[in-house]
């Protein structure tokens, strides 16, 4: 104890930190504070970060304290970021190579709640430094929290304008850091499996020294999926106000926003579809978007989906529906998935959506023509209108009588399709469940889930994976609250897995296997084996550097080719068909090797070399 007050009394730094937020008195504490915000950046003192670290932690937990703000915190970080950017020889001394991401990060925790400290940040001069970071200047690291703090800047009504006085940077910055920022943080630190080969400071900020190897990547999979979303959230800020449209519609990158869903590290998030449909509000996005049918399709997909954004697809159709000039456009694609949505009660706050669909939906007469004389979505639109207008008026004059005559004959015709289906006769069991539902009252949502569900199994062993989403959709809509029907959502997750949609199929797997624990009475939950077999594969399929991954492997491919090649001295030259094979074969083998496949690969090859040498001596003979 007594050691540690001589080390205290030792201090003699005439403009330590740490000393001077132990001052008693308020005056000198807050003037102490000011000289050391401005010393900080002109001094070489080798405890620098842990003050740097020390401030993070204090904006992270106490973002609305107004001390620091005022006393000159933003220009200091900003005058830091530019010595991290400009010197590297002070850069890579010591640890100051942390200094520019605590940097940014105090900058960022400060402006998220408060637009009067955002006004002292602009005040101070940080957007120009954040910017460089934005660009690249360093690395995604650093990027990330450039990226959330301008972000937070661009979103205050004060701060926009200043933002906006660079926005032909900002925007095609954050558009170029959201399309490549999964295959830069793969390829410079998911794909490194040395991890000697990483970037130390990296790994350090990832874990803070906790965890592994699993734990870095788990946690440079969160920081990448909040790199893009922060990006997108800057572009929200400007299309908000209908600026660079002209930049942020280009057909290439809407349809990259398709793909760009925050993963499930990231799952509150709307990333791609949450800019789609900032930009469905405004006429000029509404073109450019209706003039991409892979976005279009997109969003009916989200749409008939599970996802927690499904209410945001919904909105985009709609409001692209109700605009004249591209209603014609996006009808031939939408009405084929939003019919499927007419009986939604709700969804979210959003009451009475299915009506609102089917307004959208019959908004001009489909019989006049305009529709290209597509017969499929006519056919559709007429089964709208016998559903929502000419049964509802033939069903108001039932009596309750005549509704229980025509329960027990439904009741009949559905156990008829049910031992149908059992005897495996199942195009016939269609048919009867087909029958029962035209005959069913609209009333009885229930027992209309049930038939719209058993329909869809059918249409799945059938192998007509669009019918069977078509019905488990209806079901879902039919069900309250809406999307919980568990044999409905296991079903339409089957039937997205049959479509080749991994994403589909893994939101409704999950929402499945969460309505079975709720379900669950025990408390130990079992998992079907089945829904754990669909997860685990669709995870896969959508894990978040899954196409970085796909990309470098395909790069690696032909890098290893490109050696075959120059070291057999091959390639064009080879001239007869078995010189070509061999060529062939030896860079099949190597390849697999790489892969860690050589050993099914060579049976293989012993096959076809003795098949040709056989060959040989018949020719021979």
């Amino acid at each position: 104890m007594d050691s540690l007050k001589q080390k205290e009394q030792a201090c003699t730094r005439p403009f330590c930190f740490f000393c001077t937020m132990k001052e008693p008195d308020s005056f000198k504490r807050r003037a102490g504070i000011s000289a050391c915000f401005k010393e900080l950046p002109l001094g070489e003192d080798q405890g620098n970060v842990l003050v740097l670290s020390s401030l993070w932690q204090i904006a992270m937990t106490h973002p609305d304290d107004p001390e620091f703000p005022s006393l000159g915190i933003f220009e200091c970080m900003a005058k830091l970021i530019f010595k991290g950017i400009n010197n590297k020889c002070w850069l890579q001394t010591d640890q100051n190579i942390y200094i520019p991401y605590y940097a940014a990060h105090v900058i960022g925790s400060y402006t998220m709640n408060k637009a009067e400290f955002a006004e002292k940040a602009v005040a101070s001069g940080v957007i120009p430094p954040l910017l460089d970071l934005l660009r690249g200047k360093m690395s995604w690291v650093e990027q990330r929290v450039a990226a959330r703090a301008l972000g937070h800047l661009a979103s205050y009504e004060r701060t926009s304008e200043a933002v906006a006085q660079y926005e032909e940077e900002v925007v095609r910055s954050a558009m170029k850091v959201a399309s490549t920022c999964l295959h830069v943080v793969y390829v410079s630190f998911v794909g490194v499996k040395d991890k000697r080969k990483r970037q130390k400071y990296h790994c350090d900020l990832l874990t803070r020294g906790v965890g592994g190897l699993e734990m870095e990547i788990c946690k440079a999979e969160e920081w990448a999926s909040q790199l893009q979303c922060w990006s997108l959230n800057i572009l929200n800020c400007f299309a908000c106000k209908e600026k660079s449209l002209n930049l942020i519609c280009k057909q290439d990158f809407l349809k990259q926003l398709c793909g760009m869903w925050g993963g499930l590290a990231n799952r509150s998030s709307p990333a791609g579809v949450g800019l789609i449909r900032i930009l469905c509000y405004s006429k000029y996005g509404r073109k450019k978007i209706s003039e991409s049918r892979e976005v279009i399709e997109s969003l009916c997909n989200i749409s008939r989906s599970s996802d927690d954004w499904q209410y945001m697809g919904i909105d985009c159709l709609l409001l692209l529906l109700k605009d004249p000039d591209t209603r014609y456009k996006v009808i031939d694609i939408a009405a084929l998935f939003l019919v499927d949505l007419v009986e939604l009660r709700s969804l979210g706050d959003r009451s009475n959506l299915g009506e609102t669909i089917t307004k959208a939906l019959l908004l001009t007469n489909y019989k006049q023509g305009k529709l290209n004389k597509n017969r499929k979505i006519e056919k559709n639109l007429e089964e709208l209108w016998n559903l929502k207008v000419e049964r509802r008026k033939r069903e108001r004059g039932l009596c309750q009588e005549k509704i229980e005559k025509r329960m027990v004959l439904v009741d009949v015709i559905k156990q008829e399709a049910n031992h149908m289906f059992c005897l495996g006769e199942i195009e016939e069991a269609i048919v009867k469940y087909s029958e029962a539902l035209e005959l069913c009252p609209l009333g009885l949502r229930k027992e209309r889930m049930v038939l719209y569900s058993n329909r869809a199994q059918c249409q799945l062993l059938m192998r007509d994976s669009d019918a069977a989403i078509r019905d488990s959709t209806r079901a879902l809509c039919l069900s309250t609250p809406v999307n919980s029907h568990s044999k409905s959502l296991w079903r339409r997750s089957q039937a997205y897995d049959m479509k080749g949609l991994a994403k589909e199929s893994l939101m409704d797997c999950l929402a499945f296997i969460n309505g079975c624990i709720k379900s669950e009475s025990s408390r130990r939950v079992k998992i079907p084996h089945y829904a754990a077999r669909m997860i685990s594969k669709q995870m896969e399929a959508t894990w978040l550097f899954a196409t970085a991954r796909s990309t470098m492997a395909t790069r690696q491919d032909f890098q290893v080719m490109k050696q075959v090649q120059e070291s057999e001295g091959k390639g064009n030259l080879c001239e007869s068909g078995d010189d070509k094979q061999d060529y062939r074969d030896e860079i099949m083998r190597v390849m697999m090797e790489k892969k860690g496949l050589s050993t099914i690969l060579e049976e293989p090859l012993i096959v076809k070399e003795e098949s040709r040498r056989k060959m040989e001596r018949t020719r021979r003979v």
